[in-house]
Parts: C-alpha cells; structure tokens; sequence
C-alpha cells in the first residue's frame, strides 16, 4: 500500500469535504502540521470543525483558516496569541467547545481506541460541567466526556519510514499522537523518510498502522515568544 505522496496537496486529494472534523497535531507553534493546513486553505473546504489545543496565531498554524472564515468550529483548549480568533469568537462568528488540555488529549486518546466516553473530576461544579452527564463513584463526582471521532487527522512528525512508523521530537510530540489515533485517516507530514526497518522499534511514537498518507516537506519552524537576556 503506498503511503508516500509527493506533496500535501496530493496526500489531501479525495479526503477533503465541507463540514468534516479534522483532528490536528501541535501546541503553540510546536508540531504543527503547516504543510496540510496550507493545502487546506488553498483547497477552500469550509464549514470545518478542528479539534486542537488552539489555532497557531493569527497567519501561521489553523489561525490561516480562521482568516479566510473557513473554520466553522473549535474544539480547543486556549485561545491565546491569536487575535482573529478571539475576535471572531466574541463576535459570535466562531463556534468555541472548551476542554480542559488534559480532557482533550483524553477524548482523542479515547477516540483512537474506540472508546466512546469516559469520566473524569476534570471540570465538575464549572461551565464546563453543564449539559454533561454526572455520575458519582467512591464518594466523588465525575462528569462524563465523549471521544473524538475525527473525519481526518493531520500530524507532524520528525521521521517516517516508508510503513508510517513516526518519531516525533521532543516537546513535538505534544498532541499529535493522540490526534494521529483518533481519525478515519491519518495524514503526517514529516521532515524526513527513513529507510524502513532503520528505525528502533523502542523508538518508534507511533505505530504505522495508524498512519495512512505521509508527505515530506521543508518546516518553518518559529519562535512563538522569543525571551532574550539583556547584554551585561
């Protein structure tokens, strides 16, 4: 089975459609898989809802759909350093599902191994709570929240072989193994291809099972706040 395209353009070909959730790696500015969300700005698919700890900032990461009004929802956990994003959720022209970070990473975690719900303390007696199922075990009350179920899932990874085995670096790996597991198909753009059987198993983040596209590209890799000491 190829797993290897040529760009991201050709790895998005067929899987793209109005209205779909998609699943999205990265924290901050850290793994975020730009190559495929540059292709889906320029494929013009709207109506999306993405599940992601945030949006990038304001042209760089999911913050470049938010400018061309092609994100009808997030499912997120901070809304920091980017201001179209805060403007459009105030505004009312953006959708906002809060979850805790770790909830999130859960509900996708849960997703990728086909579990419908779970509960957690994470959020009881707040606006988080409301609406949400309570059921109280050992004496505590626990709110139950639902696994994410992604249309697509796109990734960013260090290495890939020709399988989809993937090494992600780092603080890299954040949130993109979790999103990696928890769609019908998993796109990871990667920095580099391996020869496959060169990869330790030991040191293999993801399984290549999980993985069904791979693309290989150049990285912009920014800064999201740069502290420097002052000179003497």
């Amino acid at each position: 089975m190829k797993k290897i395209y040529a760009s991201a353009a050709e790895a998005l070909d067929g899987l793209l459609e109005d209205g779909m959730l998609i699943a999205a790696g990265g924290f901050g500015l850290c793994g975020i898989p730009e190559l495929l969300l540059d292709a889906i700005k320029e494929a013009g698919t709207k109506d999306l809802t993405f599940a992601s700890n945030n949006a990038g900032v304001d042209d760089f990461g999911i913050g470049i759909l938010l400018q061309t009004k092609q994100v009808k929802k997030m499912i997120s956990s901070y809304v920091g350093e980017n201001a179209e994003f805060m403007r459009q959720y105030l505004s009312g022209e953006l959708e906002l599902e809060f979850n805790p970070q770790g909830t999130l990473a859960e509900r996708m975690r849960a997703g990728g191994a086909g579990i419908p719900g779970f509960y957690t303390k994470t959020g009881v007696g707040t606006v988080i709570a409301e609406g949400k199922d309570h059921r109280d075990f050992n004496g505590d009350t626990y709110i139950m929240e639902e696994g994410i179920f992604a249309d697509l899932a796109i990734v960013k990874a260090w290495k890939a072989d020709a399988t989809g085995n993937l090494v992600f670096r780092k603080t890299a790996r954040n949130f993109n193994a979790p999103a990696a597991t928890c769609g019908k198909v998993c796109i990871a753009e990667v920095e580099e291809i391996v020869p496959t059987g060169s990869l330790d198993p030991d040191s293999i983040h993801l399984p290549g099972i999980y993985v069904h596209r791979i693309v290989q590209g150049d990285h912009e890799k920014r800064i999201e706040q740069r502290t420097v000491r002052q000179k003497g």
